[in-house]
């Protein structure tokens, strides 16, 4: 393949991405088709993402990647300035900030953070996503670091909270990328202090006392 070429075919597969990614976040994954995106993206060819990625499952995770690779080059970097810190706030901050710097990042528009709340409705793509996360070595470390600061909690409380901490991370992001991309969002507010909420609120729900009806 000429260099020309293959150029061409990187071109193509990021502006595939790029209009997947937006698609996604402003319909729903399953209510935007492969041949959508092709024809949204400007492609003749309409079957250009089958071409480019496989299945639309297969493109949703390629989104996925695209967005990991930054978190966890940041959550690196914080971790290797937080080590052994006894600051529960330190390590809830590992698993928001790296995020909220990078929507950040992202400038406005961006719809990387509703894209992610869409893909996490979908039982499929939510557990397919999981499992590539739970090989992140920073993710890993991080949750242990917290782990050992919190109080001990039953089994079944402990999931429960996990999985609350997960959706308020992700729905809160989703809701300031939409603010900022209606022109709604609080001038004060910025993604810093949005992480900053977000580490008070899951501090707050890690120390929280269990109910004695348990």
């Amino acid at each position: 393949m000429s260099s020309s070429k293959s150029d061409r075919g990187s071109e193509t597969r990021e502006l595939l991405l790029v209009t997947a990614e937006r698609l996604f976040a402003e319909h729903g994954i399953e209510a935007v088709s492969n041949r959508q995106i092709s024809e949204a993206a400007g492609q003749s060819n309409n079957s250009a993402v089958g071409y480019h990625f496989g299945s639309k499952e297969d493109l949703v995770v390629e989104i996925v990647r695209r967005y990991s690779e930054s978190v966890e080059l940041r959550r690196t970097e914080m971790l290797a300035e937080i080590t052994g810190s006894p600051d529960l706030r330190d390590w809830v901050s590992c698993l928001v900030r790296p995020t909220t710097q990078h929507l950040a990042s992202l400038g406005i528009p961006s719809w990387h953070a509703r894209f992610v709340a869409q893909m996490t409705t979908h039982p499929a793509l939510r557990e397919r996503v999981s499992k590539e996360s739970s090989t992140s070595q920073s993710l890993r470390q991080a949750l242990e670091g917290m782990f050992r600061l919190i109080p001990r909690l039953p089994e079944d409380v402990r999931q429960e909270r996990s999985d609350m901490g997960r959706l308020m991370l992700v729905h809160m992001c989703a809701e300031r990328e939409r603010a900022l991309h209606a022109g709604t969002a609080n001038p004060r507010s910025t993604w810093t202090s949005t992480a900053d909420g977000l580490i008070d609120a899951l501090v707050g729900l890690w120390l929280a006392p269990v109910s004695a009806r348990r």
